[in-house]
C-alpha cells in the first residue's frame, strides 16, 4: 500500500521543506522576493544553498545541476559535485549561493540560430526559484533559465515566465478596474494531458526506424487496428498497471499531481493527465514527466514513444493543453457564471481571448508546428491545421446576442434523465466537446488540443499568455479614467466580438465545407511546419513580441531558423534511415523470397509438368515489378536528397524543399514497401509486424 501524502514532493525543495529548514527571517524574506518578483539578495540566496545542499545529501546527492530548456526540445544538465578540497587534503561538502543562482554552461553547441558562433562558447544559467529545486537520483536539480554571452534567450523558460509576467500585470489592471484592488496576482494555469504508446522493448530494438526516429517509416497496417473501439477506456493490461503505479510513484514524489490514467484509442496508447498548476511549473513537470516516462518503460522491458504519430493507420498522441486563469484570491477569471450574459468581467476576458486568437491564429499554429505533428494534425484524431474557436451552443448564442443587441434567454440548468429508477439525474452541461476544434472552451478554461505529444508546452502558452496580455492591455488603456465604465466595457465587449467572430465555429472541423468556409472568412491553412513557420518573423508578430517584452526581433529570426533547421534534420534523418533499411535489409530479404519461390516453381515442375505453378509464378512477377519499383523509389531519393542540399543557404526553401519533394519520395517509397511486405512471407520480412509492435504488450 502507498501513502499517497507520506511520499508525496518528498523529493522537492518546497516551500514546507524551506519553512523546516530556513531561519524564520531568511524564508520570509525568500517568500516576498518570489511573490513581488524580485530577485533575491546574495546573502539570502547563501543561507538557502546552503540549506539546499544538506537537504540533497542527506537525499543521497553527490552532486548539482543548473536543468534548463534550450532549444533542442529537450532538457538540459551539467552536473558538478558538492565537493571542495581543504587544507588537510580531504574535502567538504560546499555549494554557495553563488553557484545557487548563477552557472555558467558551454552554449556553443547548443541551438542559437547563429546568435552565437561556435566558437564563442559562454553561456550563463539562471535559478528560477518559482521553480522548486527536486532531486533526481543523485543529483540536486536546480530550474534554470538559459541564455548566451550576449543576453540572447537561448531557452524556453525565459521568454515562457516573461510572457507570465506580461499577462498578470495587465489582467491586475483590468481587475483594478473592477474594482478588485485585493488581487496582487493573476496566473495561467495549465494542466497538459500526455498521450503516449507502449511497446514491447526487444521489438523497438529491431526496428531501425523507432530507434532513430522514433516512428515506423515502413509497415504494413495490421488486420486489426482500432476499428472496435474496445481498447479506448479498456482494461488496463497487468504489464500497463505495473508500469503506471511505478510511474505514479516517481511523479508523486516529485510533486507531480498526477490524476487520470487511461487506454487512448489505438492500440498500445495511453494517456496521463495532471492536475492544474501554474504554467512555469506545468511546463517543468511536463518535461519531467517525460523523461520519467521513457525511463521507468524500460524497467519493465517496454519502449515509451511519444512521436506524434508512431504508426500509420491509427490514431497518433498529442497533449491537450487545458489552459486558464486565476487569481491569487482564488478566483477563476474564465467562469462564466450562472448567467454569463450578465457577466462583464468574465465576457471582457472572453473577448481579450478571442481577439487574441484572431489576429494572431498564426502564432498559435507554428507554436505547435513540427514535422511529427504535420503527420497528426488533420486526421480523425486531432483537429484541423485551421485554427478557431470553439464555444458551445450556450455561449455563442450569448455572443450572437451581444452582437445583435438581442435579449439573451436562457435555458436554465437542464437535468437528464437517465430512465433507470436506482440512477440519479445527472445536470448536463452547457457546452459539449468538440474533438474537432483546435481551441474549445470547455466550461471553465480552453482546450488547446492542436499540440503534439513531444512538444516542450512553454511553446504555445508563451503565445497564449502574449496574446491575451496585448490585448488586456488594449483594453485597459481605453477603459481606465472612462466615467461610465460598465458602459464602456459593453461597447468594448461588443465591439471586438463583432470585429473577431470569424474565429468562433462550433461544427465539424474535419468537412470539406469548413476549409471552404474557413477560407470565405479569411482564416489562415498552414498545412505544414515551414508554411506555418514563414510567419514567425512577420511585421505584426515581431512588433507583438518586441512590445510585450518576450523577444528582441533578433530572437524572433533566430528562433525560426532553428525550428526550421529542426525540420529539415529530422525529416533528412528519416530519409537517411528508410535508404538504410530499404537497401539493406528490406530489398535483400524480398529478393530471397522471390528467389525462394522461383526454386518452388523449378522444383515442383521437375516433379511434373502438370503440377500447377500459376500463383507462385504471378506472386513471382508481381514481387520482381514491385522491387523494380522500389529500387526505382530508392535511387529518386536518394536524388532528392542530393537535390535539397542545394538550397542549404536558405533555410526556408531548404525546409519547403524537403516538405515538398522528400517527403513525397519517402511516401511513394513506403507504399511500395508495404505493398512488398502483404504480399513476403514473414519468415522473410526483416522487421517485427505492426500486428506483433501493437499488440505484443500484455
Amino acid at each position: 500500500m502507498i501513502d499517497v501524502p507520506a511520499i508525496f514532493a518528498q523529493n522537492v525543495f518546497d516551500e514546507e521543506t524551506m519553512k523546516e529548514r530556513l531561519p524564520e527571517q531568511t524564508y520570509a524574506t525568500f517568500c516576498d522576493a518570489i511573490k513581488n518578483g524580485q530577485p533575491l539578495d546574495v546573502s539570502v540566496a547563501n543561507v538557502v544553498a546552503d540549506a539546499m545542499k544538506d537537504w540533497a545529501i542527506e537525499k543521497g546527492c553527490t552532486h548539482y545541476t543548473h536543468w534548463f530548456q534550450p532549444m533542442t526540445g529537450v532538457t538540459a544538465e551539467k552536473h558538478d559535485s558538492f565537493i571542495t578540497p581543504s587544507d588537510s587534503g580531504h574535502v567538504i561538502m560546499e555549494f554557495s549561493g553563488k553557484e545557487l543562482i548563477k552557472g555558467e554552461p558551454d552554449a556553443s553547441s547548443f541551438p542559437s540560430g547563429g546568435i552565437r558562433a561556435t566558437f564563442e562558447a559562454r553561456g550563463y544559467t539562471a535559478w528560477d526559484p518559482t521553480s522548486y529545486a527536486f532531486v533526481k537520483g543523485d543529483t540536486l536539480c536546480i530550474p534554470t533559465a538559459f541564455m548566451s554571452y550576449t543576453g540572447d534567450v537561448l531557452d524556453k523558460k525565459t521568454p515562457l515566465l516573461r510572457s507570465m509576467d506580461r499577462l498578470n500585470h495587465e489582467a491586475v489592471r483590468i481587475l483594478h478596474l473592477f474594482g478588485k484592488t485585493d488581487v496582487t496576482r493573476v496566473n495561467a494555469n495549465v494542466g497538459p494531458e500526455q498521450e503516449y504508446f507502449l511497446i514491447d522493448r526487444e521489438l523497438y530494438d529491431r526496428r531501425k526506424d523507432l530507434r532513430y526516429t522514433g516512428r515506423t517509416l515502413f509497415g504494413a497496417r495490421s488486420p486489426k487496428g482500432q476499428q472496435l473501439d474496445d481498447h479506448y477506456f479498456g482494461a488496463i493490461k497487468a504489464r500497463v498497471k505495473s508500469y503506471m503505479k511505478e510511474l505514479n510513484e516517481e511523479l508523486w514524489k516529485l510533486g507531480i499531481y498526477s490524476k487520470t490514467e487511461h487506454n487512448e484509442v489505438a492500440p498500445a496508447q495511453h494517456e496521463l493527465a495532471p492536475i492544474y498548476t501554474n504554467v512555469n511549473i506545468a511546463a517543468d513537470h511536463n518535461q519531467l514527466t517525460m523523461e520519467l516516462m521513457k525511463r521507468i518503460a524500460q524497467k519493465h522491458g517496454m519502449v515509451c514513444l511519444l512521436h506524434e504519430k508512431p504508426f500509420k493507420g491509427v490514431n497518433g498522441s498529442g497533449k491537450h493543453n487545458n489552459w486558464s486563469l486565476s487569481t491569487d484570491t482564488g478566483e477563476n477569471l474564465l467562469k462564466p457564471g450562472k448567467k454569463p450574459e450578465e457577466n462583464t468581467q468574465f465576457l471582457l476576458f472572453l473577448s481579450a481571448v478571442v481577439k487574441g486568437v484572431d489576429e494572431y491564429q498564426d502564432l498559435l499554429r507554428l507554436s505547435v508546428a513540427t514535422a511529427g505533428n504535420d503527420h497528426r494534425l488533420g486526421g480523425d484524431e486531432a483537429p484541423p491545421a485551421i485554427i478557431s474557436m470553439f464555444l458551445g451552443d450556450d455561449l455563442e448564442q450569448v455572443v450572437e446576442a451581444i452582437i445583435n443587441r438581442e435579449e439573451y434567454e436562457s435555458h436554465g440548468k437542464v437535468m437528464m434523465d437517465t430512465g433507470a429508477e436506482v440512477l440519479p439525474e445527472i445536470k448536463k452541461d452547457t457546452t459539449d466537446r468538440n474533438r474537432t476544434s483546435p481551441f474549445a472552451f470547455t466550461g471553465n478554461k480552453f482546450e488547446f488540443r492542436s499540440l503534439g505529444s513531444a512538444l516542450n508546452i512553454s511553446c504555445p502558452n508563451i503565445m497564449l499568455n502574449t496574446i491575451v496580455a496585448d490585448a488586456l492591455s488594449q483594453f485597459a488603456d481605453e477603459l481606465e479614467g472612462k466615467e461610465n465604465f460598465e458602459q464602456a466595457c459593453r461597447r468594448l465587449i461588443r465591439r471586438t466580438l463583432k470585429k473577431h467572430r470569424r474565429i468562433i465555429f462550433n461544427g465539424d472541423g474535419y468537412t470539406d465545407e469548413w476549409v471552404e468556409e474557413a477560407e470565405r472568412r479569411g482564416l489562415m491553412n498552414l498545412r505544414s511546419t515551414p508554411e506555418a513557420l514563414k510567419h514567425y518573423t512577420d511585421k505584426k508578430n515581431i512588433a507583438l513580441f518586441e512590445r510585450n517584452h518576450i523577444f528582441s526581433s533578433r530572437e524572433v529570426h533566430a528562433r525560426a531558423e532553428i525550428l526550421l533547421d529542426n525540420y529539415v534534420k529530422i525529416i533528412n534523418l528519416e530519409a537517411l534511415t528508410m535508404l538504410d533499411m530499404a537497401k539493406k535489409d528490406i530489398f535483400p530479404n524480398v529478393s530471397r523470397f522471390t528467389g525462394a519461390l522461383s526454386d518452388t516453381v523449378k522444383a515442383k515442375r521437375a516433379v511434373s509438368d502438370t503440377i500447377k505453378v500459376d500463383a507462385e509464378v504471378a506472386l513471382i512477377e508481381k514481387l520482381s515489378g514491385l522491387l523494380e519499383e522500389f529500387s526505382a523509389a530508392i535511387a529518386t531519393l536518394d536524388d532528392e536528397i542530393v537535390a535539397a542540399s542545394k538550397h542549404r543557404n536558405n533555410i526556408q526553401r531548404y525546409a519547403e524543399y524537403y516538405c515538398d519533394h522528400v517527403l513525397s519520395t519517402m511516401e511513394h517509397l513506403r507504399a511500395v514497401s508495404d505493398e512488398m511486405e502483404m504480399c513476403t512471407a514473414s519468415k522473410y520480412w526483416p522487421y517485427p509486424s505492426y500486428g506483433e509492435l501493437l499488440f505484443s504488450v500484455q
